[in-house]
């Protein structure tokens, strides 16, 4: 994983909380779908990413991973974690303008999966 579950904590305003497995778990659910969202290989770090292409394993574009993915991560995250039911009862929603798709959409390759 690219983050860890302290900084989601953290981005949460988490405190005294013992769902560290949980927290964990979402986490890495969000950065899955943000990653399957860019449709592309991102690495931690440039030395990361070479190896990869070094192997053959870096597929058409790789990247090294920008704050602005992990934020996007991290927003994926906060929905993730705050709303974990498919349904509400009776709460009106509103997308804020700047959403995970937003800071994740530049780096996106193709439709995506």
């Amino acid at each position: 994983m690219f983050l860890t579950a302290e900084l989601a904590k953290g981005y949460q305003r988490i405190v005294g909380n013992d769902e560290d497995d949980v927290i964990t778990l979402i986490l890495s659910g969000a950065e899955s779908a943000a990653l399957t969202y860019l449709n592309r290989q991102v690495y931690a770090d440039s030395a990361s990413m070479a190896a990869a292409i070094d192997a053959g394993t870096a597929g058409l574009f790789p990247m090294v991973i920008t704050d602005d993915i992990k934020v996007g991560i991290l927003k994926l995250f906060g929905d993730m974690y705050e709303n974990r039911e498919d349904s509400v009862l009776a709460v009106s929603v509103a997308e804020l303008p700047l959403g995970s798709r937003e800071l994740l959409r530049p780096h996106r390759i193709g439709n995506g999966v």
